[in-house]
């Protein structure tokens, strides 16, 4: 088995692959593509085919915790067929490059999702909606998995909350996935895990008198610290590349301290934002990890028959965020 897998997979291409941050506006979706548009660009010149940007990178993300259904409706769009999503399209094929960002959805029937897309110069290829949305109480979650092809690699998308949920990425995998594109709007809120905490935004205000401070925050216990306990693991555990993207600076309220990166099968950082800036950073991804690593051959040891009734068995999801606890339907 693993002699056939890695001859299959001895005819992939390596792919060059970015991943950005960048301090989105809130409700501002002109500035925000304008950085999608800029930071594309400025990826193809450097060689990458694709480039992922974070959660509602689009729209805006933490602000949408105080709107209203009618509010979401104006703010959310049909995909296939809205603006953002052609614009996306528009700005793929101008920097000639496969985007993947995130934006609020609608559909005909007005039910809101927490959409993630990606789009080539050709159109839409995937859309993911979140499986398990929680910043307005009106989203509905999404019911499927997402993988499909682009350059003869499989890749998935699993939105923020998602990837926690260990599961879900192992599904991801197990459905093909070889890169999952992991986007986020994470880290530096409150908690009950030790450390954890809002970083003090008045330092934002003067960020490069306040750089070194930033830095010790962003890494510490209420940021990098606590993202090192678990996302290496995701991709180590299932033998993926794992494109992790999160912002930088304000989103409304909240600091945010981007660190958007690219792990490996073996769990190895191969690419990661350091500055306090926008930016991106590129790592080309080799087929051949995808079975040296030693996630694939525990994927190939499973005995499905052990524990198949006992995660299949009937369970009542319940979704609690800590900082989150006073929202309720407008």
């Amino acid at each position: 088995m693993i002699g056939k897998a890695r001859k299959r997979y001895s005819y992939m291409e390596k792919t060059t692959i970015a991943t950005a941050q960048f301090e989105h506006r809130s409700n501002d979706k002109n500035y925000n593509l304008s950085i999608i548009d800029k930071l594309s660009k400025q990826a193809t010149e450097k060689g990458a085919m694709m480039i992922a940007f974070h959660e509602c990178s689009v729209t805006g993300y933490t602000f949408a915790r105080h709107l209203s259904k009618e509010q979401m409706l104006e703010l959310a769009e049909l995909i296939p067929g809205g603006q953002s999503t052609d614009s996306l399209i528009g700005i793929a094929r101008k920097n000639n490059i496969a985007i993947l960002a995130g934006l609020f959805e609608k559909d005909a029937d007005d039910n809101l999702f927490k959409a993630y897309v990606c789009v080539t110069k050709h159109g839409l290829i995937a859309k993911h909606r979140k499986l398990h949305p929680f910043i307005n109480p009106y989203l509905t979650p999404g019911d499927r998995y997402t993988v499909f092809d682009h350059e003869g690699w499989k890749c998935g998308i699993l939105v923020c909350y998602d990837n926690n949920v260990i599961e879900n990425v192992r599904a991801t995998a197990l459905l093909g996935a070889q890169i999952i594109f992991m986007p986020h709007v994470t880290m530096c809120t409150p908690s009950t895990r030790p450390g954890a905490g809002f970083v003090d935004a008045e330092l934002w205000k003067d960020k490069l008198s306040n750089a070194e401070i930033l830095r010790k925050e962003f890494d510490g216990s209420k940021g990098r610290e606590w993202l090192m306990k678990w996302l290496p693991a995701r991709a180590y555990d299932n033998g993926i590349y794992a494109v992790f993207s999160n912002p930088i600076g304000m989103d409304d309220d909240q600091l945010k301290n981007g660190c958007s990166m690219i792990i490996d099968p073996f769990g190895d950082i191969i690419a990661e934002c350091r500055s306090l800036n926008d930016e991106f950073v590129i790592a080309e991804l080799a087929p051949g990890k995808l079975t040296q690593a030693g996630g694939y051959r525990y994927t190939q040891a499973r005995r499905p028959e052990l524990y198949k009734d006992v995660i299949g068995a009937n369970h009542k999801a319940q979704l609690k965020i800590s900082w989150m606890s006073e929202v309720t339907p407008n």
